[in-house]
């Protein structure tokens, strides 16, 4: 039986109020709303009406607001009231089986790991090694750890073998009704050829003053009203640069106020006294992908630093009330029965091998390492998570990966059968740029344009619509292929490519 409208609202107004009501922002807007009893202009026979302007010409009412936009964008899904916890986390009894098998294969690798290497899961820092790393905490990367013996747990190819069969199943129960062109195309209306879009018009043959310097204008007076939805609308047609920084910042509600870099601070004090075995496993990526791209490699120090903190955040455990995934879980070593179970790491993550991309392009908006830190910790808890979750969220990897290979088939059904025909499954070319969100193949430019219409449509369906487009783009190519290494070599290198002209001629200029 579904809610009723009233119902839904007032679950909704419940939950957002129990959220808010332990944050910091509360106590702030109570301190705000006490002091202001000492204005003036505040008059007790009005007080409620009084408090409430104040309140609203300070500043805090926005900030209130978009707190509450936070919520309303992270929330668990409502349901009926009597569905069960893990029902509310992922409907579909299938896709919670194979989550769980994953998660036992993945901590099984890790625990294995430990054992063969003799390393601790996690282990207290000696006092000499505790100051060593925090005097050298700004130079990490000038660290050269002996990492030969470390492998990554798993790489996305892994995760297409389980994530890819749910898939198949999915497809067998559902095919793709939901995937239609018509409805790609109504989902974007931002993005139509009569629009303007940063990423097109500003690499045209037009004058920037005609669309560009307008739009910096819409984007300041955005920012100056500090709205967290308006930003968000804005963010559809693209980011100007000197801007995004600012309006991601305020999209995701994150914030660098004392608060947040007193946090960090202790998250940063953490990684000092404590070492866990995923450390290893993140200077293991970090080297072998940041630190070996042209574009991320000046970052690495920043990586390590935020990578490492977010591995002691236990704040991002909430995000595990509406993530199909459950917390890792390791035994204390030596324990007799009945079994001790802690919470391994603090966290949601076990770093797999690509994980560090997901931070990269930020170290390019953001130089103050508590600042990064807010953004990505945000940008994870809303979408990252999804890449490498099963689950049937609209943005999990399983449904973009239906909505990319409906879209092949439907669209461009010659070239998706060519490609099946000499053994080259247009899937397993993609896959490793949708759980990615195309970090580290694309150009940072058109990297970052991609992930404004992300946070401009609240959602990682466009990182599927660009994987087709790419196939659509290449598609004189790839019908020439006689192999799977040939079709792998036309989309080996994807840097020059322009994502917003892609995207937009796929979805609107072509005949489909």
């Amino acid at each position: 039986m579904l809610m009723d409208g009233c119902t839904e609202v007032s679950l909704t107004v419940a939950h957002v109020v129990r959220r808010l009501r332990g944050s910091h922002l509360h106590s702030q807007l109570e301190r705000q709303a006490k002091d202001c009893l000492h204005q003036p202009e505040i008059k007790l026979e009005s007080l409620k009406e009084d408090v409430r302007n104040f309140l609203k010409t300070s500043g805090w009412e926005r900030k209130l607001q978009n707190a509450v936009y936070r919520e309303l964008h992270i929330q668990l899904p409502l349901s009926h009231p009597a569905a069960p916890p893990e029902h509310l986390k992922e409907p579909l009894a299938y896709m919670r089986k194979a989550q769980a098998g994953w998660e036992k294969r993945v901590l099984k690798s890790l625990n294995s790991m430990s054992t063969e290497l003799e390393v601790p899961l996690a282990r207290m820092r000696p006092a000499a090694e505790q100051k060593e790393l925090e005097n050298k905490w700004n130079e990490m990367g000038t660290d050269e750890p002996d990492l030969s013996r470390f492998r990554p747990v798993y790489a996305p190819k892994d995760f297409l073998e389980v994530s890819g069969y749910q898939l198949g199943f999915w497809f067998v129960s559902g095919g793709c009704g939901d995937n239609d062109h018509s409805i790609c195309r109504q989902a974007y209306p931002e993005l139509n050829l009569s629009a303007g879009q940063l990423g097109i018009d500003d690499h045209a043959h037009i004058h920037p003053d005609l669309f560009e310097k307008e739009y910096v204008q819409i984007g300041k007076k955005v920012l100056s009203e500090q709205d967290s939805a308006a930003a968000q609308q804005y963010s559809r047609r693209g980011c100007p640069t000197g801007l995004r920084a600012d309006v991601w910042a305020l999209i995701l509600n994150a914030t660098n106020q004392p608060q947040d870099v007193m946090y960090y601070e202790q998250l940063k004090a953490g990684v000092i006294q404590h070492d866990l075995l995923v450390d290893k496993l993140i200077y293991k990526d970090v080297k072998l992908t940041a630190s070996n791209d042209d574009d991320y490699f000046v970052f690495e120090d920043f990586l390590y630093q935020v990578l490492l903190c977010f591995s002691r955040d236990t704040t991002v455990l909430e995000h595990f009330a509406y993530n199909s995934a459950t917390p890792p879980r390791s035994y204390v070593q030596g324990e007799p029965p009945p079994v001790r179970f802690f919470i391994l790491p603090t966290v949601s993550v076990i770093p797999f091998h690509g994980f560090s991309m997901y931070v990269a392009p930020l170290c390019f908006l953001y130089n103050e390492p508590s600042k990064l830190y807010s953004v990505f910790k945000e940008m994870y808890i809303r979408y990252f998570f999804r890449l490498h979750s099963i689950t049937s969220s609209p943005s999990g990897i399983v449904s973009l990966c239906l909505q990319f290979e409906c879209l092949l088939q439907t669209y461009l059904p010659q070239l998706f059968y060519h490609l099946r025909q000499v053994g080259a499954q247009p899937l397993r070319i993609a896959f490793k740029w949708i759980v990615r969100a195309f970090s580290g193949y694309l150009s940072t430019d058109q990297l970052l344009l991609l992930w404004d219409r992300i946070l401009g449509y609240d959602s990682l369906e466009i990182v599927a619509v660009l994987a087709a487009a790419v196939f659509a783009f290449r598609a004189e190519n790839l019908m020439e292929v006689t192999s799977s290494s040939s079709a792998e070599a036309v989309l080996a290198d994807l840097s020059t490519l322009k994502v917003m002209p892609l995207i937009q001629i796929f979805l609107f200029a072509t005949s489909v």
